[in-house]
């Protein structure tokens, strides 16, 4: 017992030691990330979210979308992110370099958000119907009607406006909150490659070459072999 304290001082330096470590060593792996500056294009990537959208940036977190949605897609043998059309390639550290609170999420009750901006375009969703869904909900996604304001039509309606089905005198305005976060939403966009990137998408092309023959064996087939049939 007499021993206790130097035990608990030992197990706490330890312990300090490994976070401390731990920490350093994160911090000088991705702490000095920038982004990439593609010269074939003149730009660099990632590009942070300017103006509206990085208001909407900060509704997006107001509203905790990140308890449903994740900013992050998974390498392609890890699961089937990139067959549900999610993105092309695996989310990397230097995706979020302009990011002070990463919100990568932790569960998928709707889908992942990371090139949502990319598939809109794709299927031609623009903000129009954007907040038509934002309002209505569908599904497990809720309805956020405190984002809009009900208001007299006065004269033209307004483009911006939805229509309130049986009250063709008012009409539903999207708040600044709302606009920002459509915004946000539509500037989601990581499909850029950056050198880490092609570098992993060239590591599963390399792990399915036939491995070479040891000597007085045949080589490995890169195919899996045939499941054997048990005893009828």
């Amino acid at each position: 017992m007499k021993s206790s304290p130097l035990f608990f001082l030992g197990l706490f330096a330890a312990l300090a030691l490994s976070l401390t470590a731990l920490v350093l060593a994160t911090n000088a792996q991705y702490g000095g990330l920038a982004p990439y500056a593609d010269i074939t294009v003149g730009a660099a990537f990632p590009q942070a979210p300017l103006g509206l959208a990085a208001r909407g940036q900060m509704v997006y977190q107001d509203l905790g979308c990140a308890a449903c949605h994740t900013q992050q897609v998974r390498r392609a043998d890890f699961g089937s992110d990139k067959a549900r059309g999610w993105g092309d390639r695996q989310s990397v550290a230097r995706d979020y370099v302009h990011e002070d609170r990463v919100l990568l999420g932790d569960i998928r009750i709707g889908p992942d958000l990371t090139n949502f901006g990319a598939r809109a375009a794709t299927h031609g969703l623009d903000a129009a119907h954007l907040l038509a869904f934002l309002h209505n909900g569908q599904g497990a996604m809720p309805a956020y009607p405190f984002l809009f304001m009900k208001q007299l039509v006065s004269g033209q309606r307004s483009p911006e406006a939805l229509m309130i089905p049986g009250s063709p005198d008012f009409e539903l305005m999207p708040t600044h909150r709302a606009k920002a976060l459509v915004a946000y939403l539509l500037s989601l966009n990581a499909d850029h490659e950056y050198p880490e990137t092609r570098q992993q998408a060239a590591k599963p092309e390399a792990a399915n070459e036939k491995k070479p023959a040891a000597p007085g064996k045949p080589a490995e087939s890169a195919q899996p072999a045939a499941p054997e049939k048990g005893p009828k």
